[in-house]
């Protein structure tokens, strides 16, 4: 629970950040790459994190990293500052809330469709098309899984 207090906290601060110079939706795209090649790359995340390790040589992977990632110097500055603060092993779940609150903010709505059956395609269509009339918006064809 603390550390879901700890990622929320952070992924709050930086969607202030991202209101402030209009670049939510930009930190929003890098976050989300930089996490995904973050918890891709299992070595890369245990030499970034690992406390066995040192910490000056952690940092430099970890600068390293950024340098070679096209990332603005606001998200380049937030991760070192994870880094710093003893955070960065919370990245995943940072990414995970700011991408709910950058959708928040630009009025994005998402749900989840449980079934005890598999639905059909024609179910599936009338459920997105009630939706998108009820809420005046456009329900997306992302991320079914039956």
């Amino acid at each position: 629970m603390k550390n879901l207090k700890i990622a929320r906290r952070y992924a709050k601060a930086l969607l202030i950040i991202g209101k402030e110079d209009d670049k939510a939706e930009t930190y929003k795209e890098e976050l989300d790459r930089f996490s995904d090649l973050i918890t891709s790359q299992k070595e890369l995340e245990q030499a970034i994190i690992n406390p066995l390790y040192d910490a000056g040589g952690r940092k430099k992977v970890l600068q390293a990293v950024i340098d070679k990632v096209n990332i603005s110097k606001v998200m380049a500055s937030f991760l070192l500052l994870l880094f710093d603060k003893g955070r960065f092993g919370f990245l995943s779940d940072i990414n995970e809330f700011y991408k709910k609150l950058a959708d928040e903010l630009k009025g994005v709505v998402r749900a989840s469709l449980v079934s005890a059956t598999e639905l059909s395609s024609e179910t599936v269509e009338k459920i997105r098309t009630t939706l998108s009339k009820r809420t005046g918006t456009v329900a997306s064809k992302h991320n079914y899984s039956i």
